[in-house]
């Protein structure tokens, strides 16, 4: 069996070697460089630039727990930007390793369908070469919106893929759109001098969550000193000699160094032969089945091309389900456990239901909530800004958590794992947890649903 993937993202790469691993024939189109988004501009590089301010502000505080550090303390901004190039160069080729030692033959060169079973690949000299499979299995991925009114440059006004590549440090920086990119990217730089401002259209940052989580990283954002407009926008923007004068909707304007769009990503389509063909698009992502087949049969489509969370994560579980559906099983994805996590300080990382969907959907509820300064582990660490919430359904069933606090994106699996199996706030809180950690947060909020956590006061009786 011939196996043809487009695009060696975390969806592509992933599904290329789960193909190889099952025997199958294996081949990567990459216009780029393997690891896609994630890897060369996304997930990756931004966790190594938020390792490095982390350890800036932990130098800095370093008073506070004991340590005296003389001398000056100050950021190398190529020093950090050339990590952060050292950290993705070695995991590419961690990637292009293992398709070697798999036996995957990977095409550099852009990628177009010709049919059901024949790719035309266009290379960068120009010359061209045709790719046959018996099935073929698109994970070309996304990239950032542009709106009209952005004079999109590439220079001063920029998007995510330009700023993980800046030489110098920026003195000033709009960020448009108060999600993930927006907000880590602004802490980031906030914390080596840039002066930030965070324009949201929506009444807080982070939308998709609840208002209490949200609230905590704007109070952060706060003491950082980062200004954060809500219920704004910006109606234009004009690019100047030394920066960008911005003009919001209020008719307020704003001169900065440069302006960052953060406000979304869109499926890479274009020139990929999907319309000539005949696959079908619903608003612009590719229409599948739950086995993550196009209409067209032996074509399958993942990751950010579907109508699916666009996160690493879920690209490279559908990844494996679609190679495996191509080799003749019929396996589905199930998303109700999907974990969102942002890597700001403090983090944030949620699973499952929101307070507000439940509402929403007329779904019974129930809630379990405990502060990290309750823990003598987060005491300890100085880091105990936060809580852990716990949502359970009438039936006493967990579906949706959030945490807000130190290492939350770590925390959350326990309650991802509950989710997707369906566990009870009895069967969970049953679980003996070590002491002193900050997993101990999650049984205290798990107690907290019905009333019987002991480190904390007892609630009050509604009137």
């Amino acid at each position: 069996m011939k196996i043809a993937v487009v695009g060696g993202g975390p969806g592509g790469y992933v599904a290329a070697i789960k193909a190889a691993m099952l025997g199958a024939e294996v081949t990567v189109i990459e216009k780029k460089r393997v690891g896609g988004t994630c890897l060369n501009v996304g997930c990756i590089p931004t966790k190594a630039l938020l390792a490095s301010s982390s350890m800036l502000m932990n130098i800095k505080e370093a008073k506070d727990y004991g340590i005296n550090i003389d001398g000056e303390i100050n950021a190398d901004f190529k020093a950090i930007m050339g990590r952060k190039d050292k950290i993705v160069n070695q995991l590419i080729g961690g990637i292009e390793f293992l398709f070697e030692k798999r036996g995957v033959n990977l095409v550099n060169g852009f990628g177009k369908l010709v049919d059901k079973n024949t790719i035309e690949v266009t290379k960068e000299d120009g010359s061209s070469e045709i790719v046959k499979a018996d099935k073929i299995i698109l994970a070309n991925g996304s990239v950032p919106v542009v709106l009209p009114m952005f004079p999109y440059d590439k220079k001063r006004v920029i998007t995510s893929d330009e700023v993980l590549g800046l030489e110098e440090l920026p003195e000033s920086m709009l960020i448009v759109g108060g999600g993930v990119i927006g907000c880590e990217i602004g802490q980031f730089l906030r914390a080596l001098g840039t002066e930030v401002t965070i324009v949201q259209r929506g009444d807080q940052i982070l939308p998709f969550e609840d208002k209490d989580v949200a609230k905590q990283l704007q109070r952060q954002f706060k003491k950082d000193k980062i200004k954060v407009l809500t219920d704004s926008g910006v109606e234009k923007c004009e690019v100047v000699e030394d920066g960008v004068i911005s003009t919001l909707s209020n008719g307020k304007e704003i001169k900065t160094q440069y302006v960052l769009m953060a406000i979304g990503r869109k499926p890479n389509l274009e020139g990929s032969g999907i319309e000539e063909i005949g696959i079908e698009l619903n608003r612009g992502k590719i229409v599948v089945d739950e086995n993550l087949q196009t209409n067209i049969e032996g074509i399958y489509a993942i990751g950010d091309l579907i109508d699916t969370p666009f996160l690493a994560h879920v690209a490279s579980k559908e990844g494996i389900v679609a190679v495996e559906n191509a080799l003749g099983k019929s396996k589905t994805v199930d998303y109700t456990a999907v974990p969102r996590c942002v890597y700001t300080e403090p983090e944030l990382a949620a699973v499952g239901k929101t307070e507000r969907q439940l509402e929403e959907q007329g779904i019974e509820y129930h809630v379990g909530k405990f502060e990290f300064r309750g823990l003598g582990k987060a005491q300890a660490m100085g880091h105990f800004q936060g809580f852990i919430k716990v949502l359970a359904d009438k039936e006493d069933k967990i579906v949706g958590a959030s945490i807000v606090g130190p290492h939350a994106t770590d925390l959350l699996t326990e309650l991802s794992l509950a989710v997707h199996l369906g566990l009870t706030v009895e069967q969970v809180g049953d679980v003996i947890h070590a002491h002193p950690t900050l997993s101990e947060g999650l049984m205290e909020a798990l107690h907290d649903v019905h009333g019987e956590c002991v480190h904390a006061a007892p609630k009050l009786a509604k009137a």
